[in-house]
């Protein structure tokens, strides 16, 4: 089974939340402040896995979840931090954002990964707040709370040469006798609505990747016959070898197949006729007229590239394929020099973009203000601690909310609701 694309949901840990504790010790009545800080909730990674070639997995398993960070403790303990999440993908994974379409990682090497969402920083604990004017502070912050992302997953298949042309040309057949690969095979269009994957051991010494790109059709461009679907697979690899049924048992024109199937690869992307540099005449064991692929060879050559006849079903010209495509690969490694791996990591950073505003607006007599940091931060508010009040009015204060409830005309003794608290203003 090939599965291509999927969509899952991921959520990076919460941080634990800081506490409010005391030291408690013989020779020191007075004590003092001694909460710690929660940990750091996981990160969540996609890292890609060498010996996975399908996104299957997924199709059983939508949600992914990083670990929370614990909360702080006494003593000044810091809670423990969340484990991160490593997610294993297969080379040649997109991974998306759903909602605005964005390419949040392109991974397509060993070892390549990134990380797309960040656990929550851990709150703080009491200890943290006290000053020399502020010498037992009895409140503390939670920890930071992680949304959950619904992420698109698009593979493209990433192998060192795609085979390609209309269908029922003998792509899959010829793959089959030149790896250990199984695709299903028959003498219809359209059998293979996947790409094949098999690996080439050419001589023992040597081997590459070979890839059977789904038929193309006419209209592929545009999306006629899912051509989307199988065009974006041709971009991954580093050759393109172009399969075409030279035998005329289907009433088909060679060069006019040729011609359309390279018509498709340049609307789609005009980079891809540079990786298509061998032609392949396959089921030549049924040629009858040897005129058919004269026009084509002529063709072939005036556009610098090099034929062969071969067919896939008896073994003729196999070899020397397999001699032609292996010294092209050589030379394309040769000629592209290999870019140094940045140690640079992509970080999504979807909470810090999406802003959290605060609402203030007035509801059936009363004030209210609503906004996911500020419901969280009064959870820790102390309302019978002078010093816990202070810190919550000041945090009012500098983000603007005081200024917007003064002109929504508030008064002393108004009731204010934040979340599932309600308390009377005072100035």
């Amino acid at each position: 089974m090939f599965i291509d694309k999927v969509d899952i949901k991921i959520k990076a840990g919460n941080g634990g939340d800081g506490v409010v504790a005391w030291r408690r010790e013989k020779y020191e009545p007075s004590g003092g402040p001694a909460g710690g800080d929660g940990g750091k909730g996981g990160d969540v990674y996609f890292v890609v896995d060498e010996g996975t070639r399908t996104l299957v997995d997924f199709r059983y398993k939508k949600h992914y979840r990083a670990m929370n960070g614990d909360n702080g403790s006494k003593s000044n303990r810091t809670g423990k931090n969340g484990e991160d999440l490593y997610i294993k993908v297969p080379p040649g994974t997109i991974v998306k954002h759903k909602e605005t379409g964005e390419i949040l990682a392109d991974l397509v090497e060993k070892d390549d990964y990134a990380l797309i969402q960040e656990g929550g920083h851990g709150g703080k604990g009491n200890t943290r707040f006290k000053t020399s004017t502020r010498r037992a502070p009895k409140f503390a912050t939670p920890g930071k709370k992680t949304d959950e992302l619904e992420i698109e997953l698009e593979l493209k298949v990433v192998a060192d040469v795609g085979l390609i042309g209309f269908p029922n040309v003998g792509k899959s057949t010829l793959l089959s006798m030149v790896t250990s690969a199984k695709p299903k095979i028959a003498d219809y269009h359209f059998t293979t609505l996947h790409p094949n994957l098999g690996i080439v051991n050419y001589k023992g010494v040597d081997s590459f990747t070979l890839a059977d790109i789904p038929g193309l059709v006419e209209g592929a461009h545009e999306g006629v016959g899912l051509g989307h679907e199988f065009l974006k697979h041709t971009a991954r690899t580093k050759l393109l070898v172009h399969v075409v049924d030279i035998s005329g048992s289907e009433n088909r024109n060679p060069l006019e197949d040729f011609e359309k199937i390279n018509f498709e690869l340049q609307k789609y992307d005009e980079n891809l006729i540079s990786k298509c540099r061998i032609v392949i005449g396959n089921k030549s064991d049924l040629l009858d007229d040897p005129s058919l692929i004269e026009n084509l060879k002529e063709r072939v050559e005036k556009e610098g590239m090099v034929f062969y006849e071969t067919s896939a079903l008896t073994n003729q010209g196999l070899d020397t394929f397999l001699d032609v495509v292996m010294a092209k690969l050589k030379q394309l490694e040769q000629e592209t020099p290999e870019l140094p791996k940045t140690e640079e990591v992509k970080v999504y950073q979807h909470e810090q973009k999406k802003e959290d505003p605060i609402n203030v607006f007035k509801e059936k007599g009363a004030f209210v203000i609503e906004g996911k940091k500020i419901e969280r931060l009064i959870d820790s508010v102390n309302f019978e601690d002078t010093e816990s009040m202070n810190y919550f009015q000041k945090y009012l204060r500098d983000h603007g909310v005081v200024d917007r409830l003064r002109e929504l005309g508030i008064q002393d003794g108004d009731l204010v609701k934040i979340g599932d608290i309600e308390f009377d203003y005072a100035e």
